[in-house]
């Protein structure tokens, strides 16, 4: 058959035997189980590793290699009958090779790859299959399952289970036995174009991963450049082994869907996109483990079990998490913290006799610190030499957090479920151990985590059915195994340990714990346990109870233990004592010799200039800078932009001349647009707080904003911070420019926090308090730094300041402080007790869903997500990498020193490469035997640093970071680094710059006198203040402080050295800020300003002109050693390098400048002019490059193994070190999470520890306790929140600027008669008008209201037309483009619905408290024709302005004071106002314009209206019109208001007369306001001189009292005011205080007097023009108060003034031209689906001078109009006459009218009143009614006949269908 193994039985044959035999003997007697040991061997995927460091071998040799016979020659199947046989192609005939089906798209199934076989009939030919993984090895050579499962690419059939017969049908024609291991040879990829490419080569045998590392990074052969490189191994080392099911299906709660296949072993398979599976542990039953993966065997069975089939579902890894000190349920364990969970000589005092004594010198006998970890039952008491021995009760508390696991499920049922026995915990954690990497520390979170798991899958029927409540289930399987024993426990415990040697060692026999640790001791001392890395202890105590402890012995894991543990405070102290001490001298003396090679001193001195004459060639001239700079000819041709930071740009500009000219310019950029969108998300989360119900900002109280900046104690990010603020025009938008004339001066708006803050933030809040309209906020930089509380800072100072200042309870109560938490991790402030709600969350827009791309960036990020792509990519060099050699050297040291900290030892080490890299490149030949004791990465790095600036002529170089996080290591490093560099004589090629936080910049004066050169800065005194300004300089950064503290770092970074940062700090903030170091902004390709021929170039397969930008740093080794390795720096094919095209540099020549974050890329020249001028710079070629960066081994083991979910293993770390996990029981975070579901879920999973500043801020009884006015910002590293933030600032001053103004109509009064005789009637000081002077007044016809600029002029014997009033404009023109100003809000103003504030939040009545009911109000009228119902919307709150019937309860009058009541908070006349299409925007909140005075306020709205109107302003009554009004104009509402206030005035009358009062002392007036009046003034009048004064705002409560106190009230029809103009208040003039004429937008309406004058209900437009004309015709006076002036505000949306004329045939609006408005009786013509009378209206405003032409433009001939007024257009100018008996007209004796026009004629127009009137000859009729009868009956009754001329085809009625009643009306000519 396809695999034979006959004669093949060897030791571990035997080990299998033996094990199988145990495991039947443990097997149910019911049901045939699926027993622990089968899976453990059966179905590995991994191979463990044993624990002397290599990897076990396969017994296996390929094709029978381990026997001396001759191969046995093999004939192959014959095919079928009628198959193919063509070499290439399957029994099918579809074609396999990789050339045909390399572009095709291929379906491969879940858990299969893509490999090429080879045939050796076609050697230059790869066969595309598909396998199953399982049965395929990893990088590493291992976890292959025998066996065979694959499909055929061609045809697609499926199901081949043997190798030799899937040979046979794709054609292999073998001659041997067919073997994968020998034909399957690729794995295939998919390169970034998507084609089909060859891989990496299948690794079949068991590679050492050190001999594979070693050959990728010498790039030994093409497969290993074009395939993946050494970071695409799975790592061997770190926390990675540990590898379990799949968490995808779990959710919040583990609830497993119903669509998701059955668990087999613990896991689905996984897709193609998922990694290598990795094995894992669950559990099977509830005392039997079901181990998945090999961690105890020696290798894949020789045959397939029987037990086991193919369809046995793979596993995926799992992702280890750091040991938690968490709670579990809320409980707070007693060892919570890294001080309770090791103690150092403590454990509980027991009985005498039980105590264990610890040897003597057991650190320096053994080279090691044991650490005990507390298991089951008391640990004795230990005493002797306790410094020598660690206790840890983290084991201890993950064994109590597998206990409480069921109590999760328990509120699901009644049932109790059964935790996992002690006898499994214990096995479990032996299997951990097992499999664990010998350089591999055990994290207690794996392990909680894998009992979490085991129990779950023992309990999977009881969890579901608890699960989902309602599913059916079937009845629970009987139990597949027997419980574990305790008998069983110890040797099922060694025979799991069997195959790992001497790695993991049990230990049973001991009666007690006590005597188990003393033989552990001795046994240590002795030497015995030097290859055990732990010692698992299992006795039996008397009670008959297991007991158990874990003893750690491995000289990696104790370390890694031992450093874990500390806090990074005691970490620093360690490391001081340790230098302090003299402790690390050892390590000194160590380093000074090299032994064959010398004394580093020696080697040193003899590498020094003045004994080394070879480096003079790279040693610069004596020449100053300047002297360079003027004599240089060979020059970088190169134009190169670099950006100080975010706001500015520099400049340095390098020109082939014979002089050398360097500008700089500073240079204004727009932001950029993700910054501006980001800014602009804040402000609508702003708005959004200050427009919830909760009234906890009142944007609209705010005049100005002030902030205050808070920054961690770093001088760098201090002054680049307020750099960004100087630049960025922030202080000049807010008006805060004039007190800060300097950059020192902006520093008051920044903060340091530290002691130096608490006096700032005091006097802010002291200023919040005096300035009550000032919102100030408060900005929190980098805001997951310093997170501790102030209640546990202990006596450090320094810890919970933060909480102190920003937390206090001044700031949370202050109402205008408002404070913006800004961060790259906002994880940290995201638990469950955080006091941040969810909804003031801003994050940053996430490139993976692609939100970038609505901005239209020309950046591209390029952060930790893109750093570990590159590691993925498989194309050229990652950009991420480690470095083998220096971990090596580090780790023979680490055992060689084990009382020195892990960082003292790795920092030497470090620095011994760097100083021996410096020596070996300066010393020329001579020291060349020194690169064998440095790592090629430590090589590379010096090497470029020192030549690049060498090569350009103006010095540009290169920046390397070296991050060294204890200050007193990096003071070593700066030192030492320093001390060599000048030995050397490199003091001038680059400089070495200590980064430490507290102090400010240090740079030498050489490298100043370059900086002020390069920046043209003539001040002497000036020095570098942030690292940004050290762009191009050649420097290594020693950046040191325990964490970043946000500074940022110019774009010539090109090497970032991470690897001495702590390897064992596992939270997600710490590694991933380490990383976020290295984050850059991309320039995109932005193909229409690249041009053609740019496009061009790159586009060609050139690999020279790529190379040259593409693989800089390598060509740079390259050309000074040769010979060293080239680190796979072969020219790549054309795009190979950068697949994505948007890492394209730019040609600067064709790009304008752009502004960037602070490490953006700037425009470097483009890679198709590479020339050798061009070369010699490098720093301006690799601008565009993201830096390289350097990690531990164990940190990038870490990153760039990828869990389950998809995501890095760290993204699955605790979050922070003072936070917590609520429970085991929780789900991975998903790759598909967006930012807000990442905040939830550490909202949900996370709790603050009690030294977190959040931990007292748990809620007491309530949901939530979110203060209400903090906001969270949180962006990655670098991307540019800075710049975000600081324009948020701006917009939101804008803003409340702009809601502190409106735009209120400013236009001159029209159609003014300057030389009308100025008559005075009233004394201009005068406060109210008298009867009988307004009656002898002349009544004004003219209208001078700016918005009617548009209708026809009233005739007015008195007036005469200014020559250019022909100049109108169309009245939509006017509508849109009418003049306005920007004026504040005053105290008095009205407001729309976005106002909130205190005082009128009672007002508004947003509570549920305001409930209103509906009250029916039936009345009729004559106009009406039949009774109409009305309906009142009246909240309770205001039901004491009605009266009711006391029987039922029905609405029957609205109560009206008398005319002689008087209060002076109250007003007396109901307001009524109609409105439209504007429930947000309308000024129905008069609560400031009145004063808080009681007023009684109604709107009338439209039937359909009445929901959203009830909704925005629920607290105000409402009058809704009845539905027939759903389609009319204001003049229906002004209809309705008008006749129903009389109906009601004498209802209220008939009341009072009941109550005494007379009919007559009712107040019969009420108010008709446009919705749009927003403010109200007045104008002051000199009492001496009686001119005007200044025009102030006012009160609508002080007008309209006054106006209601005039003596003789009742005696006027009309009140109002004029319309307010900025040039109309006459200030110095003496005006008239009253006059008549026209009154419009705001009126004071006695509806006694004008009972008998109604609006015209039927109009849409000029309605109060007409009413006015009519009023005043009836003899009633109507007074203009000229000293009130009322603002109208320029509102857009709704509105009566908005039309919309559109067809029956759609709903759409067309445009359709004034003349299809009316059409011929009976024609076929398009119908309207808008009202007759507004198609009338609008006819007659755009053609009546086409109907009236003499009238055009001819004012002294109007067109004689009765009883009405309708606008015909500005050309025309009408005439109004009343037929009323008695009724007011001016004489019209000797005009001659140019048009009649008769509308709705009643019967008191008769022919001997039309008669009265003389008409030009030609002159236009045109007589208006309802229907065509109608007109013939007003012909015939004027008798029209006798002096007017008709045709038949002058008839014409409104376009609008019959059903829809239109207008006729009918035209002739006077004869």
């Amino acid at each position: 058959m396809g695999n034979s193994y006959t004669g093949h039985l060897q030791s571990t044959r035997f080990e299998e035997v033996l094990h199988n035999s145990i495991e039947a003997s443990l097997r149910s007697n019911t049901v045939v189980p699926r027993p622990v040991f089968t899976q453990l061997y059966l179905e590995a995927e991994q191979r463990p590793y044993s624990h002397d460091g290599r990897g076990d071998e396969d017994d296996d040799e390929e094709d029978g290699s381990d026997s001396n016979s001759p191969p046995i020659q093999y004939q192959m199947m014959s095919p079928p009958e009628g198959s193919c046989t063509t070499d290439g192609f399957c029994q099918a005939g579809k074609d396999l090779r990789l050339s045909s089906m390399a572009t095709e798209s291929l379906e491969v199934p879940p858990g299969f790859l893509l490999v090429g076989a080879k045939s050796p009939s076609m050697p230059d030919h790869i066969l595309v299959c598909a396998v199953d993984q399982r049965f395929l090895p990893d990088e590493c050579g291992r976890n292959a399952l025998l066996g065979f499962s694959g499909n055929c690419m061609g045809c697609g059939e499926k199901g081949f289970r043997y190798f030799t017969e899937f040979a046979n049908h794709i054609n292999l024609k073998l001659t041997t036995q067919p073997k994968k291991q020998k034909h399957l040879k690729y794995h295939l990829l998919r390169n970034a174009q998507g084609i089909l490419v060859k891989g990496p080569p299948i690794c079949w045998k068991g590679i050492d991963s050190r001999m594979r590392h070693a050959v990728c990074n010498a790039a030994a052969g093409p497969e290993e450049q074009s395939g993946h490189g050494p970071t695409d191994l799975l790592p061997s080392s770190g926390h990675t082994a540990l590898n379990t099911i799949n968490h995808s299906d779990l959710n919040t709660h583990l609830h497993i869907s119903e669509g998701s296949p059955p668990l087999t072993n613990g896991s689905h398979v996984p897709g193609p996109q998922q990694p290598p599976a990795q094995p894992g542990i669950v559990a099977n039953g509830p005392g039997k483990p079901t181990v998945i993966g090999s961690m105890a065997n020696s290798g894949p069975p020789k045959k397939r079990h029987k037990g086991w089939s193919p369809e046995s579902s793979a596993t995926t890894e799992v992702t280890p998490r750091p040991a938690p000190n968490s709670t579990t349920n809320g409980t707070k364990s007693a060892d919570s913290g890294a001080s309770g969970c090791l103690s150092i000589g403590s454990s509980p005092p027991l009985a005498p006799g039980e105590s264990v004594t610890v040897p003597d010198h057991l650190l320096y006998t053994c080279g090691l610190r044991p650490v005990i970890f507390k298991g089951h039952g008391t640990l004795p008491h230990l005493c002797g030499n306790l410094g020598d021995v660690l206790v840890s009760g983290l084991l201890q508390k993950c064994y109590r957090n597998s206990q409480n696991l069921p109590r999760v499920y328990e509120q699901y049922g009644t049932a109790p479920i059964q935790p996992i026995s002690t006898e499994m915990l214990i096995l479990l954690t032996v299997y951990y151990l097992v499999q664990l990497a010998p350089d591999q520390a055990p994290l207690m979170e794996d392990l909680e985590q894998i009992f979490m798991r085991s129990w779950r899958e023992s309990h999977l029927t009881e969890i579901r059915q608890y699960q989902q409540t309602h599913a059916q289930f079937p009845p629970p399987l009987p139990c597949l195994a027997q419980p574990l024993t305790p008998s069983q426990l110890p040797w099922l415990a060694k025979l799991a340990t069997s195959s790992c040697g001497e790695g993991v060692l049990v230990l049973d026999t001991a009666p007690s714990l006590a005597e188990a640790l003393e033989d552990t001791f001795h046994r240590l001392v002795e030497g015995r346990l030097n290859k055990t890395n732990y010692v698992v202890i299992i006795c039996m105590n008397r009670s008959q109870e297991i007991e158990s402890c874990v003893v750690v012995t491995g000289k990696h894991q104790t370390r890694a233990l031992a450093e874990s543990l500390l806090s990074p405070s005691d970490c620093v102290r360690e490391i001081v004592h340790e230098l302090s001490s003299g402790m690390a001298a050892e390590l000194g003396s160590y380093f000074s010799s090299l032994g064959p090679d010398g004394d580093v001193e020696a080697l040193l001195e003899q590498a020094s200039p003045e004994n080394n004459a070879q480096y003079s060639s790279i040693e610069p001239s004596g020449d100053s800078p300047k002297a360079k700079c003027a004599g240089e000819t060979d020059l970088c041709l190169e134009v190169s932009k670099y950006e100080v930071h975010e706001m500015y740009t520099l400049s340095i500009r390098c020109v082939d001349t014979s002089y050398f000219s360097i500008e700089y310019y500073v240079e204004w950029h727009e932001i950029r647009p993700i910054q501006l969108a980001v800014a602009r998300k804040l402000l609508s989360h702003v708005c959004a707080i200050a427009d919830s119900s909760t009234q906890n900002l009142d944007l609209g109280s705010f005049d100005k904003v002030e902030f205050l900046i808070c920054v961690p104690p770093s001088e760098v990010t201090f002054h680049q911070v307020v750099l960004h603020l100087w630049n960025s025009g922030v202080l000049r938008e807010l008006g805060l420019d004039q007190d800060c004339l300097s950059v020192k001066e902006a520093e008051q708006y920044v903060v340091k926090l530290n002691q130096s803050a608490v006096g700032k933030i005091n006097s802010l809040i002291q200023k919040s308090k005096m300035n009550p309209y000032t919102l100030f906020i408060l900005v929190h930089d980098h805001a997951h730094w310093d997170i501790s509380s102030g209640q546990c800072s202990g006596g450090d100072s320094s810890l919970g300041l933060v909480d102190g200042l920003l937390n206090c309870r001044q700031i949370r109560e202050a109402p205008n402080i408002l404070t913006l938490h800004v961060t790259s991790f906002p994880f940290t402030l995201q638990t469950q007790y955080t006091r941040i709600s969810p909804y003031n969350e801003i994050h940053w827009p996430s490139g993976f869903n692609n939100d970038v791309d609505l901005y239209h960036e020309k950046t591209k990020y390029f952060g930790v997500s893109e750093l570990l792509e590159t590691t993925r990519s498989g194309s050229g060099l990652p950009l991420l990498r480690y470095d083998s050699s220096f971990e090596s050297m580090a780790a023979a040291l680490e055992e060689r020193f084990p009382k020195l900290h892990s960082a003292v030892i790795r920092t030497h080490v470090l620095i011994q490469h760097y100083s021996l890299a410096l020596m070996a490149t300066a010393g020329g030949q001579a020291l060349q035997a020194l690169q064998k004791h440095i790592s090629v990465e430590t090589l590379e790095m010096v090497q470029c640093l020192l030549n690049t600036s060498q090569r350009c002529p103006s010095h540009h170089g290169h920046m390397l970071l070296l991050r060294i996080p204890s200050p007193a290591l990096a003071a070593f490093a700066h030192q030492r680094l320093c001390h060599v560099r000048n030995r050397l004589g490199l003091h001038k090629q680059f400089e070495v710059i200590l980064g430490d936080p507290c102090s400010a910049l240090t740079v030498g004066k050489h490298f100043l006198d370059q900086l002020r050169v390069w920046l043209k800065i003539l001040d002497p005194d000036w020095a570098p203040l942030t690292y940004l300004e050290l762009e191009a300089l050649p420097c290594i950064l020693i950046l040191t402080g325990m964490d970043p503290l946000g500074e940022s770092l110019p774009r010539s970074l090109k090497y970032c050295d991470l690897r001495v940062i702590s390897c064992w700090s596992l939270q997600r903030t710490t590694l991933e800020q380490e990383l976020g170091l290295a984050a850059y902004l991309l320039k995109t390709k932005q193909d229409a300003q690249l041009g053609p021929h740019a496009r061009c170039d790159l586009s060609e397969s050139d690999p020279e002109k790529l190379s040259s930008t593409d693989n800089e740093d390598e060509e740079v080794v390259v050309d000074v050693n040769n010979d060293l390795p080239k680190l796979g720096n072969q020219a790549s094919p054309a795009g190979s390098q950068h697949p994505q095209s948007d890492w394209t540099p730019l040609d600067p020549d064709k790009q304008p400048n752009q502004r960037r974050q602070s490490k953006s890329t700037s425009s470097g020249s483009s890679s198709t002019q590479a020339s050798p001028l061009r070369r010699s710079c490098s720093w301006a070629r690799n601008l565009s490059r993201p830096p390289v960066v350097l990690l531990p081994k164990a940190i990038y083991d870490l990153i760039t193994t990828v869990d389950s979910s998809g995501l890095p293993k760290s993204t699955s770390f605790l979050p922070h070190s003072a936070v917590e996990w609520v429970s085991s029981f929780r789900p991975l975070l998903s790759k598909m999470m967006t930012c807000t579901e990442q905040s939830l879920y550490y909202r949900q999973w996370t709790v603050p520890k009690p030294h977190h500043m959040d931990s007292s801020n748990r809620a007491e009884g309530r949901t939530d306790n979110f203060h209400p006015r903090k906001l969270l910002l949180s962006g990655p590293p670098q991307v540019g929140k800075t710049g975000a933030y600081l324009q948020f600032l701006g917009i939101l001053s804008r803003m409340l600027i702009r809601l502190m103004e409106v735009d209120i109509y400013d236009e001159e009064d029209i159609n003014c008669n300057c030389e009308k005789d100025l008559v005075r009637y009233h004394q201009p000081i005068a406060l109210w008008p008298n009867t009988d002077t307004l009656q002898g007044m002349p009544f004004d016809y003219t209208i001078h209201d700016p918005k009617y600029e548009d209708i026809s002029t009233v005739y007015s014997p008195d007036f005469t037309p200014n020559s250019n009033d022909g100049n109108s404009r169309r009245h939509e023109d006017v509508y849109l483009h009418r003049r306005t100003a920007r004026i504040k809000l005053s105290k008095y103003a009205a407001y729309n619905t976005y106002h909130h504030c205190e005082q009128c939040h009672q007002y508004m009545g947003f509570n549920p408290q305001y409930q209103s009911t509906l009250h029916a109000f039936t009345f009729s009228h004559l106009l009406l024709g039949e009774e109409i119902q009305l309906y009142f919307i009246i909240p309770k709150s205001k039901e004491h302005h009605f009266s009711f019937s006391q029987s039922g309860g029905q609405l029957e009058s609205m109560r009206l004071p008398l005319t002689s009541d008087w209060n002076p908070d109250a007003i007396k006349s109901p307001i009524f106002t109609p409105t439209t299409g504007r429930h947000e925007h309308g000024l129905f909140n008069l609560y400031h314009a009145m004063e808080g005075a009681a007023h009684l306020h109604i709107l009338v709205i439209k039937e359909y209206e009445m929901a959203v109107y009830k909704k925005y302003w629920p607290n105000h009554i409402m009058l809704v019109l009845p539905t027939i009004f759903n389609g009319a104009g204001i003049g229906a509402a002004h209809f309705l208001i008008k006749e129903l206030s009389y109906h009601n005035l004498e209802l209220e009358r008939s009341r009072r007369v009941e109550h005494g009062s007379r009919p007559q002392d009712v107040w019969p007036f009420i108010i008709l306001a446009d919705d749009s009046c927003v403010m109200w003034n007045s104008v002051d009048v000199d009492p001496k001189s009686g001119t005007a004064g200044t025009e102030r705002n006012v009160s609508l409560k002080q007008v309209l009292q006054h106006m209601e106190s005039s003596p003789d009230i009742a005696q006027y029809g009309l009140c109002g005011m004029r319309k307010w103009s900025s040039r109309g208040g006459g200030a110095g003039q003496q005006k008239e205080p009253f006059s008549r004429g026209h009154l419009h937008d705001f009126l004071l309406l006695n509806v006694d007097l004008t009972q008998n004058v109604q609006y015209n209900q039927n109009r849409f437009t000029c309605d109060d023009v007409d009413f006015n004309l009519r009023a005043h015709s009836a003899g009633l006076l109507i007074c203009r108060f000229n000293s009130f002036s009322v603002m109208k505000k320029q509102i857009a949306i709704g509105g009566y003034e908005t039309f919309i004329i559109k067809t029956k045939m759609t709903d759409v609006p067309t445009t359709i031209q004034p003349t299809q408005y009316i059409c011929a009786p009976d024609s076929k013509h398009l119908f309207l689906a808008t009202p007759a009378q507004l198609l009338l209206e609008k006819y007659l405003q755009h053609t009546s001078h086409h109907l009236f032409p003499l009238s055009a433009q001819n004012y002294s001939h109007p067109v004689l109009s009765v009883d009405c007024y309708l606008n015909l257009g500005p050309e025309v100018t009408v005439c109004f006459v009343s037929s009323r008996p008695h009724s007011v007209n001016f004489s019209t004796t000797g005009l001659l009218f140019s048009g009649l026009l008769l509308y709705f004629c009643d019967s008191f127009v008769t022919p001997g009143f039309l008669k009265k009137f003389q008409f030009l000859k030609g002159a236009t009729l045109c007589v208006i009614g309802p229907n065509r009868s109608s007109l013939r009956q007003t012909v015939v009754r004027l008798e029209l006949e006798e002096e007017w001329r008709f045709r038949l085809s002058d008839e014409f009625q409104t376009a609008n269908a019959k059903e829809d009643q239109p207008l006729f009306f009918l035209t002739g000519k006077h004869i």
